[in-house]
């Protein structure tokens, strides 16, 4: 693929120079990129017209909280909803993109004199330590994790980014000494090739696995763009990567990259930050990591003590022994003991004390629509737990809550195919063995399955029935699925947990993973309420 490379100079000189320029912004949106926008650039003076291919009976919501906002003067605001005209692009001094607008083949964004998004006007006219982080599994509840501890820890921060906070939000209100703590996705980064604007003081690249392949075609396109979050780094900043080997078939393409065995390696051998890796065994037992060299390895790693607990441990260069940064967790999952030691590691190196950070960091309680508790239900004599992982939309992560409770679990999945590989969330729903044990495989076999309709689950049940895998549905509706699933929980007489973990998208019956998410907690307590 050609990756388009955008303009380092800026339509605008300044902030205030925004006052008096006519700004078309690409695409209104439910989530509030969009409405951030527009509020922005309406108090800084601009004329903005917004267009988007949605009408305004979809936009309804977006389009109401603008009128309500005494904020803003909508006098000067336009709406053209239902079409894109060439003309609002060609006469705009600017134009701003939604990242989920690909720039080749776009007639429109072709047209415009400057494309900004909202991540470059904050990068562009903001100074302060950044911390950006990036990746396939994790990183939401990564940067959530970090801006909880900063914040614990005393710090004015800020979050914004991929976790629907557009940091336009909050732009007035950083300083030099504010640290602000932003979630890339790929597309993000890719809006910002060539600005010469990201120069986070820390990165951090979460697990890699196969995402977006709808959008790319292949891993290395994909891979292309997270290396951005790192290109314009320098000594003075760290880059933080995975240690361990990537999971089988997804890791780099040996005729492209033949001295770099996984991408924690590639990302290491070309960033010119200090570079730390994380893993879940001690650095110099992680047979990924470059060390052929005789330098000594430094970052973050797990160690489980007999008992089954866990802590994490930090080695930096300068210090003689490793310091524990990290006991014990309030959240579930294994996956979440990388994310939170992540985080610990980013407090640790804003000068948090070991202990502090640990006693800060073992208290963060997680996120919404990832791995979310948020209802009970008490049944014959016994609780029936419910978790929301909505924001699980790759097999991947459905498959790792599957097995994030240490016991068997009722799991809810399926939903439309993002064009992913399922042999990840496949071979976890063909287990079989005793329930709340693991098996040969090392897999604990889930209680009961139910799916939601789509084309993901289309392609996962001719597996399961080849199996002789017992499951309900597909349905077309939550309430379905819910009226389904009381009638066999109320046979039931044995404390459960129920977790909602699609593993794919779900776009032809909500508008994205946090409607689900919401929607499905919504249903759950009508359903099952006391």
């Amino acid at each position: 693929m050609e990756f388009h490379s955008y303009s380092s100079k800026c339509a605008f000189s300044s902030l205030s120079d925004i006052k008096g320029k006519h700004v078309t912004i690409m695409g209104l949106g439910l989530n509030g990129g969009g409405e951030a926008a527009v509020k922005f650039f309406l108090q800084k003076g601009a004329y903005v017209l917004v267009t988007d291919m949605k009408t305004k009976e979809q936009l309804l919501p977006t389009i109401e909280r603008l009128s309500n906002n005494p904020s803003i003067d909508t006098s000067r605001l336009t709406y053209r909803l239902g079409e894109h005209r060439i003309e609002d692009f060609e006469n705009a001094d600017c134009v701003i993109k939604n990242p989920g607008v690909k720039y080749e083949g776009n007639k429109y964004l072709a047209a415009a004199k400057a494309i900004e998004t909202d991540l470059s006007i904050f990068l562009r006219f903001t100074d302060c330590p950044l911390i950006a982080v990036t990746g396939s599994k994790g990183k939401s509840s990564t940067v959530s994790a970090i801006y909880y501890g900063l914040k614990k820890a005393g710090f004015k921060a800020f979050l914004g980014g991929n976790i629907t906070v557009s940091p336009l939000t909050f732009i007035d209100e950083v300083t030099q000494d504010t640290p602000v703590v932003i979630e890339f996705s790929s597309w993000q980064l890719a809006d910002l090739r060539g600005r010469k604007v990201l120069k986070p003081h820390i990165s951090i690249i979460t697990k890699i696995v196969p995402d977006h392949q709808n959008w790319y075609g292949n891993m290395e396109d994909y891979v292309q763009d997270k290396r951005l979050i790192y290109k314009d780094q320098t000594a003075g900043d760290y880059s933080i990567f995975d240690a361990e080997e990537d999971e089988p078939g997804t890791g780099p393409d040996k005729s492209l990259y033949p001295e770099c065995t996984t991408w924690g390696n590639l990302f290491a051998s070309e960033s010119k930050a200090t570079v730390l890796r994380y893993g879940k065994q001690p650095l110099e037992n992680t047979s990924a990591v470059l060390n052929a060299n005789g330098k000594k390895i430094f970052g973050v790693w797990q160690e489980t003590k007999k008992d089954g607990s866990f802590c994490g441990k930090v080695l930096l260069g300068g210090m003689t022994e490793p310091e524990v940064i990290l006991k014990g967790l309030s959240v579930p999952g294994e996956h979440n003991k990388i994310n939170v030691l992540n985080a610990a590691l980013v407090l640790y190196l804003m000068g948090v004390d070991a202990k502090k950070t640990a006693e800060i960091c073992g208290s963060w309680s997680g996120i919404e629509h990832r791995l979310q508790f948020f209802h009970s239900f008490k049944n014959n004599g016994s609780e029936i737990k419910f978790y929301n992982d909505s924001c699980a939309t790759v097999p991947e992560a459905a498959a790792a809550a599957s097995q994030s409770f240490g016991k068997s679990v009722i799991l809810l999945t399926g939903g439309t195919d993002k064009g992913l590989e399922l042999t990840p969330l496949k071979n976890v729903l063909c287990q079989k063995g005793n329930k709340d044990e693991l098996n040969e495989n090392g897999v604990i076999p889930v209680k009961d399955l139910y799916f939601l309709k789509g084309t993901a689950t289309d392609k996962l049940l001719p597996e399961l029935d080849k199996e002789g895998i017992k499951y309900n549905g597909p349905f077309e509706s939550l309430d379905k699925m819910m009226e389904c699933l009381k009638e066999n929980l109320l046979k039931t007489e044995t404390p459960e947990v129920v977790v909602f973990s699609p593993g794919a998208t779900s776009f032809g019956m909500f508008n994205n993973e946090f409607d689900r998410g919401n929607k499905y907690m919504v249903a759950v307590k009508t359903w099952f309420s006391e």
